[in-house]
Formats: C-alpha cells, sequence, structure tokens
C-alpha cells in the first residue's frame, strides 16, 4: 500500500499526522496561556511532528505561538494551521488577530471553520468569506485555504471561485466515514485534501470493530491507534489527532515499519459501516448517518 502525498496548490506537503490543540485544552475566550498545552505542543514538536493544528475558536493560539518559540525550530520547519469561526464576521482582522497570538507572519493553512453562518445573520456569506480568504492568501498571509465541516453543498456554493478549495477538515473515523453524504468520495473526487480531526473516536465507544482491531494489533504488534491511522491513510485522508501523553504523542507518530493489506483496510471499512458514532456537530448533522 502506497500512502498518499497531500500536497498543495502552493506546492507545499502537509506533513503527516497533524497534532491538534483543539479537545483537551479549549479554552473559547479565555486569554490566559494554558501551561500544559505548551508543554504538549513542545513534546509533540521535540517527538518530530510538523503540522500544528489550531483554531481561532479553541483558545490555543497564544499556546501555539509560545510552544514554537520553546521549540528552537525554524519556523518554516512547522506547518501551521488555524480556523477563522465559524461566528465569522471579518476573517481578515480574525487572521491578524491570530497570527498576532501566535507571534508568526503567516500561517500556512488557513481554513473557514464551519459553513454555519450567512450574510443575514453575520453580516457575510460563505461566497464572500472566501473571497477575503483568497485575498489573505494572495497578501501571503495565508499559503493556502480551505474550509471545515463543509458539505457537498457547501463546497459547491464556492464552485466560481477562482482560488480552489485546497481541504476540508472534517470529523473522520472507522464509525463515522462521511460526516455528511457522499462527502468523502466528493472530495477526492474534486482533488480536494481531506484531514480527520477526531479519527480515533471510534476507540472511545464498543462496537463491531473491536474484533477486528484486536486481531490487527495482535497480527501488525502495534496498538489500536496506530492501526486505525494506518486505516485513515490508506482511505486518502489525512489524520489530525493530539494527545497530552508523551507515549500516546509518540505511538500515534511511529507509523513506519508496517502497512495494512487492502483486506485489512476493507474489514476495518465493513466494521465501521456497522455502526454510526459522531462527537461533535451531533445537532448540526442529526439527520445524517453513516
Amino acid at each position: 500500500m502506497v500512502l498518499p502525498i497531500f500536497k498543495l496548490p502552493s506546492g507545499a506537503t502537509i506533513p503527516v499526522p497533524g497534532f491538534g490543540t483543539g479537545t483537551k485544552w479549549y479554552k473559547p475566550g479565555d486569554p490566559s496561556i494554558d501551561r500544559n498545552a505548551v508543554d504538549a505542543v513542545v513534546s509533540a514538536l521535540k517527538f518530530g511532528y510538523r503540522h500544528i493544528d489550531g483554531a481561532q475558536i479553541y483558545g490555543t493560539e497564544g499556546e501555539i505561538g509560545v510552544a514554537i518559540k520553546e521549540s528552537g525550530l525554524a519556523r518554516e520547519e512547522i506547518f501551521v494551521t488555524t480556523k477563522v469561526s465559524y461566528k465569522i464576521t471579518d476573517a481578515r482582522k480574525a487572521l491578524l488577530e491570530s497570527l498576532e497570538l501566535m507571534k508568526l507572519d503567516y500561517v500556512d493553512l488557513y481554513l473557514i471553520h464551519a459553513p454555519f453562518f450567512d450574510e443575514e445573520t453575520n453580516g457575510i456569506s460563505v461566497p464572500q468569506a472566501w473571497e477575503v480568504l483568497s485575498a489573505l492568501k494572495a497578501e501571503g498571509l495565508a499559503k493556502d485555504i480551505g474550509v471545515s465541516n463543509f458539505a457537498i453543498k457547501d463546497i459547491e456554493l464556492l464552485a466560481g471561485a477562482k482560488e480552489k478549495v485546497a481541504v476540508n477538515q472534517i470529523e473522520y473515523n472507522p464509525y463515522l466515514q462521511n460526516q455528511t453524504p457522499g462527502i468523502h468520495d466528493y472530495c477526492l473526487e474534486k482533488g480536494i485534501i481531506l484531514q480527520a480531526y477526531t479519527p480515533l473516536g471510534s476507540l472511545t465507544t464498543t462496537g463491531p470493530l473491536d474484533p477486528v482491531i484486536e486481531k490487527l494489533t495482535k497480527k501488525y504488534d502495534k496498538d489500536a491507534g496506530q492501526i486505525i491511522l494506518k486505516w485513515v491513510l490508506a482511505t486518502n485522508v489525512l489524520p489530525v489527532t493530539t494527545s497530552a501523553k508523551p507515549e500516546r504523542q509518540l505511538s500515534n507518530l511511529s507509523l513506519d515499519g508496517f502497512e495494512l493489506t487492502p483486506e485489512d483496510v476493507e474489514e476495518i471499512t465493513a466494521a465501521g459501516k456497522k455502526k454510526h458514532f459522531r462527537k461533535y456537530w451531533t445537532k448540526e448533522y442529526a439527520a445524517f448517518t453513516n
């Protein structure tokens, strides 16, 4: 199995896997620096992660900035993603504020966090917000731009835009193979990179996947997280995961040295389709099942 290379329109390649900062340390509206979050990102960078994923709404962009400085790594060695809140009113102002918090001159990838806004409620529509992101890319403040939690209908609002949607970051795991109907195959067909947040979500619930994963952990002498992350990659999706535990950070990063067979991948896929599990945006996507 040849794992995919996730190359952006700018020519940059997104490092795999990403390290997220939005779950354990989520603190929207709190400007204080959470030392635990800083230490976790520094630890991740020390182990070899080179893709840090943040967002305006997480409240951890300040921590990302401190961690990058403390890591001692050059800016160009680290791929930084952040997202403008779905409560968007002024995306340009939001990015400038994010850059100030992170003490950066640019982000490698800037995403619209969710499509749940419109001109009536926010004073800006999804296509208008996309034009702002396109201008930010032209200015060099964001090297590439994309979206998050977008369904097919949301992406198609941008079909006529000059700038192509480069990335769609969605909740994705074996029990949620389509956050919204058909989104996985649609994005791959359109050349849109899919990123998975909460890719290990299926491990937090019991179900038909359990015996399959147990069998494969024994077969490859790898932990369940490593097996799932390899499955995510085998389905042409880039995983963004996280942990405060150094041993878990290291194991999630250590994906070399073994390959799932096509039969293994299909067995996980088939078992995953027998159950539906969604952790985020449950109200917005209540009508959608796996």
